[in-house]
């Protein structure tokens, strides 16, 4: 009777420790989410309000309508994810402040958000939000905050640390739908954006409008890619200065504006603080400094206005009527000091090295032309830009696409 006793307690004790084998695998593997958020992968929309939801990798994602990720919550895309926009303005991803966003792409399995449709365009679908806390310029001091252009939210403040998540390795294709001629997404939104934030080789590719945009904020990148996006490949307004390694932008799919588009702020020149990035290994490359001038109405590498500060070094730029205009008297005050090209090397065809123009008086429509510093920029027959010359920079390799 003792040993048959003994003998059911064991059994007990093992069927009890299969169990709890089996819970704790199954929550950790198959459901690794935190939220009540129902992540449904052929109807891809929602709110997520609380906890942390996790995407399967091995399901493509219909994302039909707006996903927004609220304050105290998260969404992990893993690795080789596959989200497909299908509706217009009406599909995006917006991080709300307080929410995070961790993509977790690798270089050789990157995630993709792209369209869904047949027959791919820019435009296709809204592209990827996020708002942060951190200062923006609209109102000088950088104390304010502001609704975002795109996605309604509340953006802006004081936090320069401010975390909205980490994203490695991901592509974004065939984004920037339009509301209308004044008010369409980017690729790459970013408003407010904080330093505690993590973008680190993310590629847009053939967006409508433009790749990139950084609305005030703090927040650092290091190896982006920028190609074919219809309007700048990179843009900054509303006092951003993050510190910036390794971009590569390149105008394409025949229509196309700047290399980069830079201001302080359209409506206070001299609004604080003054966006001022530091932008280390550059490459642009443009669509030829005779093309179409309807397709390519602004073709120029890099245009530095209102009032921008920002230093360039190891740059490499190709085919462009002008190379560096510069734009109002506040920002040919900083040239030479607080904005200046250092170690560049133009490639080949571009007409116009660099041009100023004051700021215009009224009732005159344009400012008048006006000498550069001689101190903004320095040549350097060894620049290597992002790191191969006007070529494919062997960290794209493996994940990006369209060289």
């Amino acid at each position: 009777m003792k040993k048959l006793t003994v003998n059911l307690l064991s059994l007990l004790v093992v069927t009890a420790g299969v169990m709890t084998s089996c819970t704790s695998n199954d929550s950790d593997t198959t459901n690794p989410s935190t939220s009540k958020f129902i992540a449904n992968a052929d109807d891809f929309k929602g709110t997520i309000t609380e906890g942390e939801v996790v995407l399967d990798a091995s399901k493509v994602y219909k994302l039909t309508g707006k996903i927004q990720v609220n304050n105290n919550a998260t969404l992990t895309i893993p690795a080789g994810t596959v989200i497909q926009g299908t509706g217009g303005t009406a599909s995006y991803i917006a991080v709300a402040q307080g929410g995070k966003i961790n993509v977790n792409g690798t270089a050789s399995k990157p995630v993709v958000m792209t369209s869904g449709k047949a027959t791919k365009a820019g435009g296709d679908w809204g592209g990827l939000v996020i708002c942060g806390k951190a200062p923006i310029n609209r109102i000088s001091g950088g104390a304010s905050s502001a609704q975002s252009e795109v996605g309604d939210l509340t953006y802006g403040g004081t936090i320069s640390n401010d975390n909205s998540g980490s994203i490695k390795y991901l592509r974004i294709e065939y984004a920037g739908a339009l509301f209308n001629a004044d008010k369409e997404f980017n690729g790459l939104s970013l408003f407010g954006v904080g330093s505690g934030t993590t973008i680190s080789y993310v590629q847009l590719i053939h967006g409508s409008d433009d790749g990139v945009e950084f609305f005030g904020g703090t927040v650092n990148t290091d190896h982006i890619i920028s190609i074919g996006n219809e309007d700048d490949q990179f843009d900054w307004t509303e006092g951003w200065s993050g510190t910036n390694t390794d971009w590569y932008g390149r105008l394409d799919y025949g229509t196309g504006n700047r290399g980069i588009e830079a201001d302080n702020y359209e409506f206070g020149f001299a609004n604080t603080p003054i966006s001022n990035p530091t932008i280390t290994n550059l490459t642009l490359i443009g669509p030829g400094s005779t093309a179409n001038t309807t397709a390519f109405a602004e073709n120029q590498a890099i245009k530095l206005r209102r009032g921008t500060k920002g230093i360039f070094t190891n740059v490499v730029i190709k085919g462009w009527a002008t190379g560096f205009d510069l734009e109002h008297d506040e920002t040919l005050a900083n040239a030479g000091t607080s904005l200046k090209v250092v170690n560049f090397k133009i490639d080949s065809d571009v007409t116009t090295i660099m041009k100023g123009k004051t700021t215009a008086v009224a009732p005159a429509t344009s400012g008048v032309s006006a000498t550069v510093n001689a101190n903004f920029a320095t040549t350097s027959a060894t620049a290597t830009g992002a790191g191969n010359g006007v070529g494919m920079p062997s960290w794209a390799a493996g994940w990006a696409t369209g060289f």
